[in-house]
């Protein structure tokens, strides 16, 4: 009748872990089998639910209580300190015997003080938990109120229901009603200190028992007037035992007839056949609850969780609040109406606390201390880029590539997008450079075409200078293409178009240098280099040397080209949109190819710096070169060291510095004549300084 005992033990974790306490104590009794396997079974299922325990208690079963030399070494030897420990909840299993010891625990130091004050002190943040084998209701103790400090305890019990008029019944029992019983006699004696007529054992107070004394004035600790779990399983278990000899005597009048006077005592029957009876036995109770036995012969009702109620006449009730279903899967196993229960009134909060340390906040892992249970740890921060969102976490985590932890790291935020917004200052500010420029580049080249035939601008070739301006007009622009959100028509042309433009750029630079160098070498008598003055080797130098570029862009888009990717690792908090260059191979070889053209331009326009000719530009496009190669040489480092919208702003402004050192070396001499000193840009002029 009494459900598997390891369907408590299996109540009993699912209660810990519902309000989360880890470092428990146990009680059992002392020197008892069924104590050790409490223990050894319990101890297995908290280490796999995470549960420590925190100390184990056996109780001694017998009490000297008139031997004060025996009470002195009990509680010396107990160590009844437990109850100071930070183990605010405590699991105790057994019968009557270790509630009398648990009781003398409590209740032998509380002479030595305020009962009142002890009681506060031992049940500050104390929580029981009693298996259903243990029963408050016995009378060593009853004129005292020690069932106060299990106010709010949490029991198992064997699944009950209320009988119709049980309580009517236990309300006008009386001991003449018990005929040959004589526990009813000696319980009624001690119960209300009287004598029954012809007792043998007269009470103190020399009354004598009016049998009108009534039961439910006995405090519930002596007595309890409803029907107790046992008490319903006892009723459950003779009506079980009637139907299954029903059930014998239904089968055997079927086989033959019985003779009259017969009844079920004749049947002689053996108790193997009742208990193979009983396995198949089902049927309703009084109530209309259903009484049935699993295959191993075990009562499938279940356990109840109660609630122990105390009051302070030293009486209580039993408050269920929860239920044990073997039916049900583990899971939904056990049920809990946490809001049905009341607490000891003398915790500190409701549900207490019950733990070795406090525990480990979110933005905390936990740190394992040495020596010591798994329950009692460190709490550690977590490490730059991971959080914990949960408390008591064991290790820190990361966010997903999308998001980021926040400043206290217990939550994950999603990450920006970082790229170089039209919006922002510092586009606003690259954009108006680049159309500034643009508009002075287009006001130059409109000022050479309007003046094209004046000795300044015929004097260097005048279409180089045409596509010079034009490159750098298309350079001030292209570096537009970098601001915004990548797609994947920019991608495409930003690097490819910058890299072209940039060639043809340097071309006609190096075509307008090498120009100045032939015409030099030519002028001398019998120079090998007068075959080469003309536009045949300007045009030459810009069209191969353009061309070279073109090809290392073709082969680029052919074999990996740049596409719009999401960068979420180079920086925390932020998603980097980006233009993956595709090959950074062919990237670097079309940087290192303008850089190439750069450095001979240089040397090239270095050594012709000094040649005697009246609009020489060697020496302007020395500086410029100058400039040129010094922007570009801090580009480098200054790219590869950032992340993000601002290694794009480097770009965009190493592009419009190098542009417009180009510009303003070559071209803002030139301009300051024909705009400026018109006088000096005369056929006239240029002879005299010639001569």
């Amino acid at each position: 009748m009494f459900p598997h005992f390891h369907l408590q033990y299996e109540g009993i974790v699912q209660i810990l872990l519902h309000f989360r306490w880890k470092w428990v104590g146990l009680i059992t009794v002392d020197d008892d089998e069924k104590g050790d396997r409490f223990l050894q079974t319990l101890e297995t299922m908290f280490f796999r639910n995470g549960i420590c325990m925190a100390f184990a208690k056996k109780a001694k079963r017998q009490i000297q209580w008139d031997n004060m030399g025996f009470l002195t070494n009990f509680l010396d030897s107990s160590n009844a300190n437990f109850l100071n420990s930070n183990a605010n909840t405590i699991v105790v299993s057994g019968e009557s015997g270790v509630m009398v010891w648990l009781t003398a625990i409590i209740f032998l130091p509380s002479l030595l003080m305020n009962f009142t004050e002890y009681v506060e002190r031992t049940s500050a943040g104390k929580v029981w938990i009693t298996t259903a084998q243990m029963d408050y209701a016995f009378n060593s103790f009853q004129k005292v109120d020690y069932i106060e400090i299990f106010h709010g305890a949490l029991s198992f019990s064997i699944h009950s229901m209320g009988i119709p008029d049980f309580r009517n019944f236990v309300q006008h029992y009386k001991p003449s009603l018990a005929k040959g019983d004589g526990f009813i006699r000696d319980f009624w004696e001690q119960v209300f200190d009287c004598t029954l007529p012809g007792s043998h054992n007269p009470a103190t107070s020399g009354e004598m028992c009016s049998e009108e004394e009534r039961l439910e004035t006995v405090p519930a600790s002596i007595f309890e007037m409803s029907m107790t779990d046992h008490s319903y399983s006892i009723y459950n278990s003779v009506y079980a035992l009637a139907h299954a000899l029903h059930s014998l005597d239904s089968s055997r009048t079927n086989h033959r007839t019985m003779a009259n006077g017969s009844s079920l005592a004749s049947l002689n029957v053996p108790p193997w056949k009742l208990h193979t009876l009983l396995q198949r036995i089902a049927f309703n109770n009084s109530i209309g609850e259903e009484v049935a036995f699993n295959e191993h012969g075990e009562m499938k009702g279940g356990i109840d969780i109660t609630n122990l109620i105390t009051f302070p006449n030293n009486s209580y009730v039993r408050v269920k609040i929860g239920r044990v279903d073997p039916q049900e899967p583990l899971s939904k196993r056990v049920i809990i109406h946490e809001d049905r229960i009341k607490w000891n009134r003398h915790l500190r909060q409701v549900p207490p606390l019950s733990r070795c340390n406090d525990n480990c906040k979110p933005g905390y892992s936990r740190k394992k201390k040495e020596g010591e249970k798994f329950c009692c740890y460190l709490c550690d921060r977590c490490p730059e880029g991971k959080m914990s969102d949960k408390e008591d976490m064991d290790n820190c985590i990361t966010c997903t590539e999308y998001h980021y932890p926040n400043q206290g790291q217990d939550h994950c935020l999603p990450k920006i997008l970082n790229f170089l917004s039209f919006m922002e200052p510092m586009s606003i500010i690259l954009a108006s450079l680049a159309l500034s420029f643009s508009l002075i580049t287009a006001l130059v080249l409109l000022a050479f075409i309007k003046h094209q035939n004046t000795p300044i601008v015929k004097a260097n070739n005048r279409t180089l200078t045409y596509v010079l301006l034009t490159s750098l007009l298309l350079c001030f622009l292209c570096s537009l293409l970098f601001i915004g959100q990548p797609n994947e028509v920019t991608c495409l042309l930003r690097q490819m178009t910058f890299v072209i433009i940039f060639s043809v750029a340097l071309s006609s630079v190096l075509a307008k240098t090498v120009t100045v160098i032939v015409a030099f070498m030519a002028s001398k008598p019998g120079s090998l280099f007068r075959k080469w003055v003309g536009k045949h080797l300007a045009y030459y130098i810009v069209v191969s040397c353009s061309f070279v570029q073109v090809l290392i862009c073709t082969v680029w888009l052919g074999s990996s080209p740049p596409f719009p990717d999401l960068d979420t690792h180079s920086l925390s908090r932020e998603i980097i949109l980006q233009c993956n260059e595709g090959s950074v191979t062919m990237f670097y070889c079309g940087l290192g190819y303008i850089g190439i053209l750069a450095t001979i331009c240089f040397i090239v326009a270095f050594k012709a710096r000094k040649l005697p000719d009246s609009f020489n530009e060697a020496k302007f496009i020395t500086f410029s070169m100058l400039v040129f190669c010094s922007v570009w040489l801090s580009f480098v480092p200054t790219y590869l060291s950032t992340k993000g919208k601002d290694m794009v702003a480097v770009e965009i402004f190493s592009i419009l510095a190098s542009s417009a050192g180009l510009l303003g070396c070559i071209f803002f001499p030139k301009c300051f004549v024909i705009l400026l000193r018109p006088e000096l840009n005369r056929r006239e002029q240029l002879i005299r300084k010639r001569h």
